[in-house]
């Protein structure tokens, strides 16, 4: 019976490594086309492996080679000032992962725990945001920012997506559900305030979900590209993905420097892949909770 039952998980294992594959490919290729000489992309495009495989577009992407030795790699001389762009990078999404899993983190324990009046309604308008879709505050935030004269800052960048999202608001709110009331009475008993219970008892017990949360808020802030293309214009607050865009339009139109771009990109994942590498383990284990009810 036992292996009648493996034998029937065989279609499932296919289904996932065929899905697994289709995820993977996309990445690959970039890396693929990244260690590529500009010469051979045209030339060899179907191959699934380069023929000459070089890390010369790595080096000019980073700066590390002359205009001359750039073009003759096959790139348009264009460098982008990767470290810089990596520094502010690391600044936009980490704030914006931060404080808003912090301060989504107090919403969902008062509205888990705390009575108030109007709870319900106010919990219910905050889960009604989640239908409305990004793009149509996307200009009342702009205005926002920019009568606020915080245009080309990280505050401004910053600024819409700080203090909550609604999705991160009921997840963590459905996991402190979880935890017993006994510890938090035990806390009280103890002479700790509300306060006392959330930051000594609460926080310390809620490190997967948290955990989660930043994580996923990280990758989300650190790929955005439309909000930083509008506020961070100026080189001080540009980030990573706005100046591989930057970059793109820098290469001439009859040639784009696909392999300079896709070198940039490949750089531009390797952090938050490495951040996925070693708290992926977390991130699993924080999904299998019984909050959801």
């Amino acid at each position: 019976m036992r292996r009648i039952a493996n034998i029937g998980r065989l279609p499932a294992w296919a289904v996932l490594a065929v899905a697994l594959l289709l995820t993977l490919f996309p990445f690959y290729w970039m890396v693929r086309t990244a260690i590529t000489p500009a010469a051979d992309l045209y030339a060899d495009s179907g191959a699934l492996f380069p023929r000459h495989p070089t890390m010369v577009n790595f080096l000019r992407i980073l700066g590390l080679t002359s205009q001359e030795e750039a073009r003759a790699a096959g790139g348009s001389g264009a460098q982008i000032n990767f470290a810089r762009y990596l520094l502010n990078s690391v600044v936009y999404s980490g704030l914006i992962a931060t404080l808003q899993t912090f301060f989504c983190a107090m919403a969902g324990y008062a509205f888990a725990r705390l009575r108030f009046p109007g709870r319900e309604l106010v919990f219910g308008v905050v889960i009604a945001a989640l239908m409305v879709p990004p793009i149509f505050t996307l200009l009342p935030n702009f205005v926002l920012v920019k009568n606020l004269d915080l245009i080309n800052t990280f505050a401004g960048m910053v600024a819409p997506t700080i203090l909550m999202t609604p999705f991160a608001v009921f997840f963590l709110r459905q996991f402190f559900l979880s935890i017993p009331r006994d510890v938090e009475e035990a806390a009280r008993l103890d002479g700790n305030g509300a306060w006392g219970v959330f930051w000594r008892i609460v926080l310390p017990m809620s490190r997967g979900p948290l955990i989660t949360i930043g994580l996923t808020t990280t990758v989300w802030a650190w790929k955005d590209y439309l909000w930083p293309l509008l506020v961070g214009r100026e080189e001080q607050t540009r980030v990573l993905t706005v100046a591989l865009g930057v970059f793109l339009q820098q290469s001439p139109n009859t040639r784009p420097d696909w392999t300079g771009l896709m070198a940039g990109s490949t750089l531009s994942v390797l952090p938050v892949l490495l951040l996925l590498v070693f708290l992926g383990r977390r991130l699993v284990q924080s999904l299998n909770f019984s909050g959801i009810k």
